[in-house]
């Protein structure tokens, strides 16, 4: 496990907003979820549309869900050198190896996610006409990108984070914490 500054007042500021919108997301999800099948199964009521809300607060929970896991350092990753491999030099190569090909991946993700939220936030001319929306509830579709977007830059700064500090850890030939 890496050192992680966890006293900082941004990690606390986007820490703290992050738990915010996972908890809210994950009992919205629950409630859209659970009153559609209510309303279509108990009272027989078809609630046309809901999967559109749904998807919106899926991204944002699937979004800033990820974006947290790579604070905590437990964001899906190959852990096979951790796991496997004797404290040394090669580790230490192999740990700084995987952070920097994962900070170069994140770094084009957050370049193509930022493309697709500026197409939906300002259209396919350029000049906030005809916008993509939702088809039933009319929901302008950056809402749902911008999410996408914002969990990739989150993503990126903590992946940049620890290849610093594998970075560190690699020229100091220390044993990682």
């Amino acid at each position: 496990m890496t050192e992680q500054p966890r006293g900082n007042t941004f990690d606390k500021i986007a820490v703290g907003a992050f738990s915010t919108i996972i908890v809210i997301t994950s009992l919205s999800i629950t409630f859209i979820i659970t009153s559609a099948a209510a309303t279509r199964y108990i009272f027989k009521i078809n609630f046309v549309g809901y999967d559109e809300i749904a998807v919106l607060v899926a991204f944002w929970f699937y979004f800033t869900g990820a974006a947290y896991g790579a604070f905590n350092n437990s964001h899906v990753s190959a852990d096979v050198v951790d796991a496997y491999f004797p404290e040394g030099a090669a580790k230490r190569t192999l740990a700084f190896a995987r952070w920097l090909v994962t900070s170069i991946a994140c770094g084009l993700f957050v370049y193509y996610g930022y493309r697709y939220f500026m197409f939906s936030f300002v259209g396919p001319l350029g000049n906030f006409q005809f916008l993509p929306k939702s088809m039933t509830w009319r929901i302008p579709l950056w809402t749902t990108h911008i999410s996408i977007f914002l969990g990739l830059i989150f993503m990126e700064v903590y992946f940049i984070r620890n290849l610093a500090i594998s970075a560190k850890a690699l020229v100091a030939g220390r044993k990682r914490a």
